[in-house]
């Protein structure tokens, strides 16, 4: 099942206040970007947050699912408390890598 375009929109408002959120699409479902970093998807109408320990420890009984192959992401239940989601996505992006510099396409002499 396909998210709605409305739960996509409804999600990013909630996690505005962790930094710039940027939502793409991504294999027919969504992918999450804070201030640059990927943390999350939204797949089959929910929330999934790449695992951290600061994540582990906001969400100790959070449900591991795997909404694509070989994906193994923390599912975010809850999603009407935007101050500790903020924290969450602040905490999670905290321990993921920098983002890798994306290299510019080197120009043929044809061009």
């Amino acid at each position: 099942m396909a998210s709605s375009e409305e739960f996509v929109r409804y999600v990013c408002e909630q996690l505005a206040d962790a930094g710039e959120i940027t939502c793409r699409r991504m294999f027919g479902e969504y992918g999450l970007w804070c201030d640059g970093k990927f943390f999350a998807t939204i797949e089959d109408g929910m929330l999934c947050l790449k695992i951290t320990e600061a994540g582990r420890r906001l969400l100790p009984r959070a449900e591991i699912v795997e909404p694509h192959e070989g994906a193994r992401f923390l599912y975010v239940a809850e999603l009407d408390d935007r101050v500790f989601l903020a924290e969450l996505i602040r905490r999670t992006c905290a321990e993921l890598p920098a983002p890798q510099a994306r290299h510019k396409k080197k120009q043929s002499a044809m061009d």
